[in-house]
């Protein structure tokens, strides 16, 4: 796919289609008031026939485009004119661009009306555009014997009109927003492969390929469970007791800057499949716990952003990874193991085995003298009851680092929601034979795992995203979505100065 922005009037720009927006009403925006004086009023005469209504949805491809340079045009609805905003722009670029997926049309100019540069600034316009048209291309990897449906004709996608002072800053958009496409069809493949295929040792080889596509700039090592009790990682290793597939600690280095640069550590959570072990889950639903792992989906797709774009930063991205299985030697409720920072755990719910893995992980993250460090997880159904399937749970001992992470979703529409971390939700993890306990009850469920989290991250910057309601879809549409990689990858492009 290849993105453009072009700064001639949109009846005048050459294509297979020209896409412009209407309104309810018949009202039109500029860019289409443009083109329909260049059709002679026709497209007026259009609407006010009621042959468009210009809800939001809805699209209409015309063919007699006399007066215009395109061949075709395609008019898309963006609802009622006093309410557009930037969600009404998203949706209708993303159904412009699913109507013409439906077409053989390969070059397509998108001249949608677009809000205000305070609402969305020429750099995040391009930007945006190009990871809707990815996002909305994006087939599923299924594993189907019977042939594939043939892939979309649209190759090419210009972007504008827009002023020729506000081309460059376009053009790093769409460049910006292409590369995190990419990154988020790897991140939304692994999600979507079933966990008898995506297994550790399969995360732990698309990590080595990462490093065989980026030699220069990607280093990873990959620790296996006899490295890892080496580590002394005893949660992990509790966690993982239950399965016959051997555990994985993956380490990723990307280095984008001088050594001496504190490096950001990103951790994943990579349970590749949660049953819930001896706390076995209801069936009903259990088939989605192959999402379990798209916290580690994300480490990798934002190495493989940070890569692929060049950033000037170090990244240090760290993934243990998992099943997490009744047998007769799993972990059981009741159980005191030790983690690898010496804090020994009671395990009262082997289904909060996440936060078990993640202790380790975070405490190894101290050995790279981090800038900051951030995890992922899907970890909690509390933060689904909480936050449904919109907001990503965010919570932090550092409120600069958290700024930074909401300012970064808002910027993207990749939205999180900061919920409180103070010391009472620590003490609802008391334990009278361990250190502390791996649950708290069912109140405050998303806080107190986090405040378990936060025992192991004394004196670092660190905050925790509960991606369990923003990762993956349920239903017909059933499918990792690549949140919150959008947030991610422009959070790591303005440390790294890449980003406006």
């Amino acid at each position: 796919m290849r993105f453009q922005a072009f700064s001639r009037k949109a009846a005048e720009q050459r294509s297979d289609c020209l896409v412009i927006g209407t309104f309810e009403r018949s009202e039109l925006g500029d860019e289409a008031a443009g083109v329909d004086r260049a059709l002679r009023g026709r497209l007026r005469a259009l609407l006010a026939r009621g042959d468009f209504s210009g809800r939001a949805g809805e699209t209409l491809l015309l063919t007699e485009t006399r007066g215009l340079a395109s061949t075709r045009l395609l008019l898309v609805g963006l609802g009622t004119k006093g309410q557009f905003s930037r969600r009404a722009w998203r949706r209708g670029v993303q159904t412009a661009i699913a109507a013409l997926a439906r077409t053989r049309i390969a070059t397509a100019a998108i001249a949608l009306e677009r809000p205000g540069l305070r609402e969305l600034d020429d750099y995040y316009f391009g930007r945006a555009l190009a990871e809707i048209t990815g996002g909305t291309l994006y087939r599923i990897n299924d594993l189907k014997s019977t042939r594939k449906p043939r892939p979309p004709a649209l190759a090419r996608v210009l972007a504008g009109p827009v002023a020729r002072s506000g081309l460059p800053e376009v053009r790093r958009g769409l460049a910006a927003g292409a590369a995190l496409a990419q990154s988020a069809s790897l991140l939304r493949d692994l999600g979507n492969l079933p966990a008898n295929v995506c297994t550790p040792r399969y995360l732990a080889a698309r990590a080595r390929a990462l490093q065989a596509v980026y030699r220069r700039s990607v280093r990873v090592r990959v620790l296996d469970e006899a490295a890892i009790r080496r580590q002394k990682m005893g949660c992990l290793l509790a966690v993982t007791r239950g399965s016959a597939e051997p555990p994985r600690f993956i380490i990723l280095e990307y280095r984008g800057s001088r050594r001496s640069r504190a490096p950001l550590v990103l951790v994943g959570k990579g349970v590749t499949f949660d049953s819930g072990g001896i706390s076995l889950k209801d069936p009903p639903a259990m088939d989605e716990m192959k999402f379990d792992m798209c916290g580690a989906a994300t480490v990798l797709a934002a190495i493989d952003f940070a890569a692929r774009s060049a950033l000037k930063l170090n990244v240090v991205g760290l993934i243990p990874t998992c099943e997490n299985l009744p047998d007769g030697r799993a972990v059981k409720p009741g159980d005191i193991v030790t983690s690898a920072a010496g804090l020994t755990v009671e395990v009262l719910n082997t289904d909060a085995e996440g936060r078990l893995i993640l202790c380790d992980a975070l405490h190894f993250a101290r050995r790279f003298q981090p800038e900051a460090v951030v995890d992922f997880a899907t970890l909690t159904g509390a933060c689904i009851v909480a936050l449904g399937n919109h907001h990503s749970g965010l919570m932090s001992n550092d409120d600069a680092l958290a700024q930074e992470l909401l300012e970064a979703g808002t910027r993207t529409d990749d939205r999180a929601w900061r919920l409180p971390l103070t010391e009472e939700y620590g003490e609802q993890l008391r334990s009278n034979f361990a250190d502390l306990a791996n649950v708290a009850g069912r109140d405050g469920g998303a806080i107190t795992a986090a405040a378990f989290l936060a025992r192991f991250t004394g004196g670092l910057k660190w905050a925790h995203m509960d991606i369990a309601g923003t990762a993956s879809v349920s239903g017909q549409a059933k499918s990792a979505t690549g949140r919150p990689l959008s947030l991610v990858t422009d959070f790591l492009s303005r440390r790294a100065g890449a980003a406006t």
